[in-house]
């Protein structure tokens, strides 16, 4: 209610009654439970630095109360900075899965990560 307050995410009468026919929690709110699983679980605590971004958020199917969510994470590419020689890039996809294993957000994310001298 607080930080996204549309009422197909609030309002169980208003969202009976939308296209998924029942409440859905917001994009947002799933992105942000997305980050907390990456963090956790991905990225590495003694090295990992920042993220110039995420690409391409899609949520392409609903996540509703009650949900069990898992995060799928797949390196595509890790090289060294080219401006940089101390840290390197870490490009992945990262897919948000409920307990159905339907993929309710995908992600590219790119991350900074220290390296050790060569």
């Amino acid at each position: 209610m607080r930080f996204d307050p549309q009422a197909i995410h609030i309002d169980p009468d208003y969202a009976k009654r939308g296209p998924f026919g029942g409440i859905i929690a917001s994009g947002w709110h799933t992105s942000g439970l997305c980050m907390r699983m990456f963090a956790d679980h991905y990225l590495t605590h003694n090295a990992s630095l920042a993220s110039p971004g995420v690409d391409e958020i899609r949520w392409p199917a609903p996540v509703r109360p009650g949900d069990e969510l898992r995060l799928r994470v797949t390196t595509t590419e890790a090289r060294p900075s080219r401006s940089k020689p101390d840290r390197g890039l870490i490009f992945s996809f990262g897919e948000l899965l409920n307990q159905d294993a339907v993929v309710v957000m995908s992600m590219k994310a790119m991350n900074m990560v220290a390296r050790r001298p060569a």
